[in-house]
């Protein structure tokens, strides 16, 4: 595949991450936040549930994003996939995103389970994230001089 330039989509990728973990980080405080009022009984501010949601939306778009992106350029660098454990890694970011929002769809009271499943989800994307980000650095210091 000819490519305009690698270090082109290596520099969105970065970026792409860095939003998505910082989008994460916002997903995390805000739905601690919704515990932490849900337990001591107040009232919760009428910002916070569309900011959770969109920050979600944002999320599950950059690490899509991240995907096409990892996908292309490994296609078009080396011509295969499979080369690092950061392909597997991805793919269980996406599907672990994708299932976390999915389950906040479902979040209601008469399916006290989703809550659930959305709060495990997003405890293992954590450590999927951490997984992604350190296989991801020793990609990266491939590139770098």
């Amino acid at each position: 595949m000819n490519l305009p330039s690698f270090l082109w989509l290596w520099k969105i990728a970065a970026w792409s991450m860095g939003l998505a973990m910082f989008a994460y980080g916002i997903l995390a405080v805000s739905g601690i936040s919704f515990m932490v009022l849900r337990h001591q009984k107040s009232p919760r501010p009428r910002w916070l549930k569309p900011l959770h949601w969109i920050m979600g939306v944002i999320m599950v778009s950059l690490i899509i994003i991240l995907m096409t992106i990892g996908l292309i350029g490994t296609l078009g660098y080396y011509g295969n996939l499979g080369h690092s454990i950061h392909l597997p890694a991805g793919i269980i970011i996406a599907i672990l995103a994708i299932a976390s929002a999915w389950s906040a769809t479902q979040i209601n009271p008469k399916s006290p389970w989703a809550k659930t499943l959305h709060v495990r989800l997003n405890i293992a994307l954590f450590f999927a994230f951490v997984m992604v980000g350190l296989s991801g650095w020793t990609i990266v210091q491939k590139y770098l001089p």
